[in-house]
Order: structure tokens, then sequence, then C-alpha cells
């Protein structure tokens, strides 16, 4: 069963693509079926530089249990830090 629920956001940071580095302004995330990944739904988060076209994206297709992994590794990479730093 497909959701449709899409977050999208905007962000700061840089992606890898194909043709090296650039720059990420948007990530959209979304509970749907795979393109590649092997399961039936997958949490999937594109990042994303639209003004540079369709080659600047990053796509990432996690099972559930492996994105609350990461929520969790995120969180605590964070908390690591030094308040003045996670700004």
């Amino acid at each position: 069963m497909c959701t449709y629920a899409t977050e999208k956001i905007e962000v700061t940071g840089s992606g890898k693509g194909a043709d090296g580095w650039f720059s990420v302004d948007r990530a959209t995330v979304y509970f749907d079926h795979p393109v590649h990944a092997p399961a039936e739904h997958t949490l999937n988060i594109d990042f994303l530089n639209p003004e540079k076209g369709p080659s600047a994206r990053v796509a990432v297709e996690l099972t559930a249990a492996s994105a609350r992994e990461l929520v969790q590794a995120i969180e605590k990479a964070l908390a690591s830090a030094p308040p003045e730093l996670r700004e």
C-alpha cells in the first residue's frame, strides 16, 4: 500500500554523484515501493539541487528498521558534538 505521504524540506549540504560533488538544497523523504532495494517498502530519501538538473541527486532506499537505526545514529552523533557546533 502506498501512503503518498511525502515530506519536503530545505537543507544545506553537499552530495556526491557520478560527476563529483555538488551542493544540495532540498531533501524529499517518503515511504513507498523502492526502485532498487530488495524490500517491499522502504523509506526513500532524495537529496537534490533541482537547479543543477536531474544528475544533481543522491537517492537512498532504506528498510524501516535501517531508517530507524539511522535516525538514532544521527541523534547520537549530533549530541556528541559541542553545542556551539550544532547551530
